[in-house]
């Protein structure tokens, strides 16, 4: 199939897309959940997350909470996250919520 993605040495396509003008997020992971005050775009498909400590995180609408049932994230890894697109429901938020008990950050980057 022919693409228009760059390829690496063994001609594979490398998946590559772009950081979003405005859609950078940084949120505070405490003992109480708190999730981004903008909406992710539309058109974001994707957003990478990078957490300075454990954290527990959920994908939702603008309610959404994160509690220690949620996944499991762990500080120190960026990692790419699908948040909708192509017949499948469009999340907009992402709520977080410290696993340990100091506070830490979590950063949100959309990809599009």
């Amino acid at each position: 199939m022919p693409t228009i993605l760059p390829t690496d040495s063994n001609n594979n396509p490398i998946p590559a897309v772009r950081l979003k003008q405005s859609g950078a997020h940084t949120l505070t992971a405490a003992a109480t959940t708190s999730r981004n005050a903008n909406a992710f775009g539309a058109d974001t498909k994707l957003v990478s997350l990078y957490a300075t400590g454990g954290v527990y995180v959920k994908f939702g609408d603008a309610s959404v909470t994160a509690t220690t049932a949620d996944h499991f994230y762990p500080n120190g890894v960026y990692y790419d996250f699908s948040i909708g697109g192509d017949n499948v429901p469009h999340y907009t938020h992402v709520a977080v919520l410290r696993a340990g008990s100091s506070d830490c950050m979590l950063y949100v980057s959309e990809k599009e």
